[in-house]
């Protein structure tokens, strides 16, 4: 047998074989559980943390979760019921979806808030115009009955698993809320625990997803809301879509054989 016949073959599987390696290896990539909210843009505080106080790590696997908070936040945030002073908020990157994609996502309101003092946070899907299409979920501060959903405000639009919950009582200890963290105001203040929420895409477009939080009626006790594993049709948001990671990873391995060609 020619050897260099034998040896241009052991070339080309080698070859294809790091193309397959490297195809699956992006694919895998794209759907990773590491959240790093690259290409998130946010107002006020917000960012990433690993299990921290009394808010552990969300049912979704991922090593970290993102996080905003009303420590330090500017005003003119929130959802315009009337008494919100400041808060934060974040947007997603936007994503294309179809009609009937579901979108899914935990979060876990946590706040040093009560009595009378209604901190609320919320999550909504926004059109490339930043209309309103749902208001996903919604989460207040209340001395008794449930957090989530919110009292006084609109039914929100997905599905929560549990569908109701009260509060976790107690001062919860929790570094996104700064000073406050470990601190409580009468009744009413805690943490959620994760939820998981899921809503169908009603019709195809392209969307963000927003979350929010804001003090109501003072700036003091802060509230915060911890939140991971935001998917569209399963694939992470903000994530390379899988056709684009295979053309990347096909136009990669066929420039490495042009190069062996060539040498």
């Amino acid at each position: 047998m020619n050897n260099s016949y034998t040896l241009k073959a052991r070339s080309a599987i080698r070859s294809l074989a790091f193309g397959i390696a490297l195809v699956t290896g992006l694919l895998t990539a794209s759907q990773s559980h590491a959240i790093t909210l690259s290409g998130w843009t946010g107002t006020g505080s917000f960012g990433t943390s690993g299990a921290n106080g009394v808010v552990g790590l969300s049912p979704w696997g991922d090593p970290a979760y993102g996080w905003i908070s009303t420590v330090g936040g500017p005003s003119n945030t929130g959802m315009g019921f009337g008494s919100e002073t400041n808060g934060a908020e974040i947007l997603s990157p936007f994503f294309s979806a179809s009609s009937g994609d579901l979108l899914k996502f935990y979060f876990n309101f946590v706040t040093s808030d009560g009595a009378g003092y209604a901190d609320y946070a919320w999550a909504r899907l926004v059109d490339t115009s930043m209309t309103t299409v749902a208001l996903l979920f919604t989460a207040r501060t209340t001395p008794g009955g449930d957090t989530v959903p919110g009292f006084g405000m609109p039914t929100p639009g997905a599905t929560l698993t549990p569908p109701s919950t009260p509060i976790i009582p107690g001062g919860p200890a929790w570094s996104p809320l700064g000073g406050s963290s470990g601190a409580c105001y009468s009744t009413g203040c805690g943490y959620t625990g994760w939820i998981e929420a899921t809503y169908a895409i009603v019709g195809s477009g392209t969307y963000a997803l927003e979350f929010g939080v804001v003090n109501w009626a003072d700036t003091a006790y802060d509230t915060g809301m911890a939140f991971d594993g935001a998917t569209i049709a399963g694939t992470v948001i903000g994530a390379p879509e899988p056709t684009s990671l295979i053309l990347l990873g096909v136009g990669l391995l066929g420039m490495g054989l042009i190069r062996r060609r060539l040498s």
